[in-house]
């Protein structure tokens, strides 16, 4: 008898953590940049232009912050540089490299024209605007789903579920940076927020049905993929318990009347829920997906660093997200709308 002893190496994972915060954040930036865009047509007084403020606040601060742990991720300053330098229009990470910072641009621009009030130059922005996060949803979603490595990466419903689930965190940042804005959580049309969240989770609902029955059919790879490791692994039938139960949470949450939503105590909660179930969603997708060997069985141990890389840098990203929001909502009280007619006086 002879005995083969196969020893795995030590490595990193090919996505940290740095990955799971620019996908949280450019999934809430380019979902936001939508419903602006569209609010941005609401007339004055309307729930929709109540609801504007706290869209383009969240706007601003995503759409800086998405692109700063972007680099993070890249590690090196000629990864970044090669993107330009090496143009490669097969790659969905060459082609994003061109429409993150024009959709960034858009953005700023957009949150800019909604702060000096000019409504016609806002609306066609914002209509410019919309196509961009379009792009920007699908090449995110796409450069992931390529990767037929990995099964359970490799579905044309994970763009699906990376732009609904962002569609949620969105709303639930609306919710949750209303509070400080002028009026409070007082001038939130939060009836109108309240359906839009059902509406979000209801995309959810139905990217997860179409996603059973494809994959019941034999034409999802996905699906018995994800089924083999619930089967197997406690800890992936963890993970699936809390999604059901997250899912179940926000749609109780959201069916109380729009008043009870409007409770600061809540709103928070809700807010929270809702943008955690997100953050939860990408981390499972990035960091627990490389968790499975490609070949062999087990599943590989993951222990997050302390530095940079790990807990510090999740942890400074949500702490420069905090510091944007505080500077934008000291401008908005000081200088709630810019009027350049009288910028000389």
């Amino acid at each position: 008898m002879q005995i083969v002893e196969l020893l795995t190496p030590d490595y990193e994972a090919a996505w940290l953590p740095w990955a799971v915060q620019y996908f949280f954040f450019i999934g809430i930036a380019a979902t936001t940049a939508l419903t602006a865009a569209a609010l941005a047509f609401g007339k004055p007084g309307s729930p929709s232009a109540r609801l504007l403020p706290a869209a383009v606040v969240v706007l601003l601060v995503t759409a800086i912050a998405a692109p700063v742990s972007l680099l993070a991720d890249l590690h090196q300053p000629g990864r970044f540089w090669h993107f330009y330098a090496h143009f490669t229009p097969w790659s969905w990470m060459s082609i994003g490299a061109y429409l993150l910072p024009l959709f960034v641009m858009l953005a700023l621009g957009f949150c800019l024209l909604w702060w000096l009030r000019r409504e016609r130059l806002l609306r066609l922005t914002g209509l410019a605007m919309a196509l961009l996060a379009v792009s920007i949803l699908v090449y995110t979603g796409a450069e992931v789903m390529v990767v037929r490595a990995r099964p359970l990466w490799n579905t044309l419903l994970l763009p699906w579920n990376f732009a609904v689930t962002g569609w949620l965190a969105a709303l639930g940042a609306m919710l949750l940076v209303g509070r400080w804005l002028p009026g409070g959580l007082g001038a939130m049309p939060m009836e109108l927020l309240r359906r839009l969240g059902i509406s979000a989770l209801v995309l959810v609902v139905l990217g997860v049905l179409v996603w059973v029955a494809t994959g019941s059919l034999g034409l999802d790879p996905s699906f018995p993929a994800a089924l083999r490791l619930f089967e197997d692994f406690p800890v992936w039938r963890l993970s699936l318990l809390g999604a059901v139960l997250s899912g179940v949470l926000m749609l109780v949450m959201l069916a109380r009347p729009a008043a009870r939503l409007g409770g600061a105590g809540y709103s928070l909660l809700v807010a929270l829920v809702m943008l955690g179930s997100a953050w939860v969603f990408r981390w499972v997708v990035f960091m627990s997906v490389q968790g499975v060997p490609k070949y062999g069985a087990g599943l590989y141990l993951y222990s997050m660093p302390l530095g940079g890389d790990g807990l510090l840098g999740i942890l400074g990203m949500f702490g420069l997200c905090l510091a944007l929001l505080v500077a934008v909502v000291f401008v908005l009280e000081r200088f709630p709308s810019f009027n350049p007619a009288r910028a000389g006086h």
